[in-house]
């Protein structure tokens, strides 16, 4: 097995979560609870014209 030293330990990059990550999972979650509320409560598309 290998010592390392505190400067290789430090450069080790792994499982970082970062905002653009988080940002990501946010919207997929909008737009599923979106198409969810889509299937339960369905609307017309533009409506009543008159």
């Amino acid at each position: 097995m290998k010592r390392i030293t505190e400067e290789e330990l430090k450069r080790i990059k792994g499982g970082e979560f970062t905002i653009w990550m988080g940002l990501g999972i946010a919207a997929v979650i909008v737009f599923l609870s979106g198409v969810i509320d889509g299937f339960v409560n369905p609307k017309t598309c533009g409506g009543d014209l008159n």
